[in-house]
């Protein structure tokens, strides 16, 4: 399960020497593609090294402009904003670049990356040019605990960090979420650990990186068109498992994941551990009892087992996803020396971020939860298996996706649907097919609306009608199994809406 660029070095050997922060970079052609958060970091590090870069973004506004001049002002040698910036590689001080340094969110077919390609330039994301600086004179080299997945991934990185530093360890959560890590690099603090997040896009601009443990902890279809099929989205997750240390860390209901790790190639003495929301197996981690058990990480783990956690450790609404993150917290942090009663006392500090599986309101015997996260019908399958009955508030872009599955496997704990967003063709096709008989309320088709754009607007009525509906012991849940951009500019403002109008709800009835 390789992906196409695993070996992208063409034979330029000083982009090979470069391995620590002492390196030669002095000199060194750079093209940073994107000035969003982590091409504004990339470039800002590479100007300090010396190097010679050259920043490109395909908008050319206030935003990306001030970026620019910023950079120029510290020595970048140039900028290219705008329509067609992103269409060709430019030269750096009339020379071609010796390296791309390239934002996560950019397709590998963008015209930028694909001429860099054709001209043999090799490109990095953020990560492998942080896992090539890491070592610096004077500085601990922090080791990584590396993360990836479909969904859970910024909750499971959330809970490492907590164990780390409950335990006394300066740490902190880097990469997809919270810090850029090359900022973190930089930081004055001296970190003794990474908790790194990783998307698919960043995995696929990365080669040499070894983490001390890795985990895949679930895959699903998902940004299949930015990674030209499902096939090459699981070679890119892949990628984590490569040269791992310690801890291959798998979620032993995939198939798929148990084969990345079986394929992968990784540090001699480096183990498999697995995880799964039931009685482990050896060399996993379980739950019995509502008890988090560790069968891997202790001597006789044929004959004996520890407790690391209660599953009412995890949070205020334990569900099992979020029961899978902190085995996988508790995995990574026991394969970096940490006792179980800090993993148990650091799960229970943990703060979870908003708009994952949140509990807004328990009001007259009704639960209002806000998962906004739930951007894929992966996600919102494991916040649905977690109540019942629900009435479901879902919907917006679907970036592709078909939700047969999903509403087939649901269909007997939902009421109602009350759908927001404007492109629903596909929902509304696969609850028609599977469940022909379930109430469907479509809200930006509502004669009460006067733009179905106005995402606020479109919440409010979304939420008066599940109320109007609700009886006590039922679940109202939003989780829209798509994207947020159709009426909101953000999962998280999306999540606030849902949150206000479930607070004037709340108020009205009190009042």
């Amino acid at each position: 399960m390789k992906a196409s660029n695993a070996n992208p070095v063409y034979g330029y050997e000083r982009l090979e020497a470069l391995t620590s922060w002492e390196s030669d970079w002095a000199g060194l052609r750079v093209v940073v593609a994107g000035l969003g958060i982590s091409g504004f970091s990339a470039a800002d590090t590479l100007i300090e090294l010396g190097a010679r870069v050259v920043v490109v973004d395909g908008n050319d506004n206030e935003t990306t402009r001030g970026k620019a001049d910023t950079l120029k002002i510290v020595g970048a040698a140039g900028s290219v904003l705008g329509a067609g910036a992103m269409d060709a590689l430019p030269l750096v001080e009339g020379q071609p670049a010796d390296l791309v340094v390239t934002s996560p969110g950019l397709a590998p077919s963008i015209g930028i990356l694909a001429d860099a390609v054709a001209q043999k330039i090799q490109i990095w994301g953020d990560i492998e040019l942080a896992w090539r600086l890491r070592q610096r004179e004077g500085r601990k080299v922090a080791p990584w605990l590396a993360i990836t997945g479909t969904n859970g991934k910024t909750t499971t990185v959330g809970m490492t960090e907590s164990i780390l530093q409950t335990a006394g360890y300066k740490a902190i959560a880097v990469g997809n979420v919270g810090t850029p890590i090359l900022d973190a690099l930089r930081d004055p603090v001296d970190y003794d650990f990474f908790a790194v997040e990783l998307s698919s896009f960043q995995l696929h601009w990365t080669y040499s990186m070894s983490p001390l443990a890795s985990v895949v902890l679930n895959v699903a279809e998902d940004h299949v068109d930015w990674h030209a099929g499902y096939e090459n989205y699981l070679a890119d997750k892949a990628r984590i498992y490569e040269n791992t240390q310690v801890a291959c860390i798998f979620n032993a209901n995939y198939p798929e994941i148990v084969q990345m790790v079986e394929e992968a190639d990784v540090v001699e003495g480096a183990r498999a551990i697995g995880f799964w929301a039931d009685t482990p197996g050896l060399s996993m981690l379980g739950v019995i009892d509502g008890l988090l058990i560790d069968r891997a990480f202790l001597d006789d783990r044929r004959n004996q087992a520890l407790e690391v956690a209660e599953v009412a450790d995890t949070g205020q609404l334990p569900t099992k996803h979020t029961v899978e993150n902190a085995l996988v917290a508790a995995a990574l942090t026991r394969a970096a020396g940490i006792e179980p009663e800090q993993v148990k006392a650091g799960l229970q500090n943990y703060e979870p971020g908003a708009h994952r599986i949140q509990l807004v309101a328990n009001t007259h015997g009704v639960l209002w939860v806000n998962d906004s996260k739930a951007t894929n019908p992966h996600a919102a399958n494991a916040s649905l298996a977690s109540f019942n009955p629900v009435i479901w508030v879902a919907g917006g872009l679907s970036k592709g996706v078909t939700y047969d599955e999903l509403v087939a496997e649901h269909k007997d704990r939902l009421k109602a649907v009350v759908m927001i967003g404007t492109d629903t063709a596909a929902l509304v096709a696969a609850l028609a097919e599977q469940a022909p008989d379930l109430p469907v309320y479509k809200i930006s088709e509502s004669s009460l609306l006067a733009d179905a754009s106005d995402g606020r607007a479109v919440m409010k009525l979304a939420v008066a009608k599940a109320h109007e509906i609700s009886e006590q012991n039922d679940t109202v849940l939003m989780a829209p199994a798509a994207a947020s951009m159709d009426q909101f500019t953000s999962y998280a403002e999306r999540g606030n809406a849902f949150i206000d109008a479930v607070a004037d709800l709340v108020n009205q009835i009190n009042s």
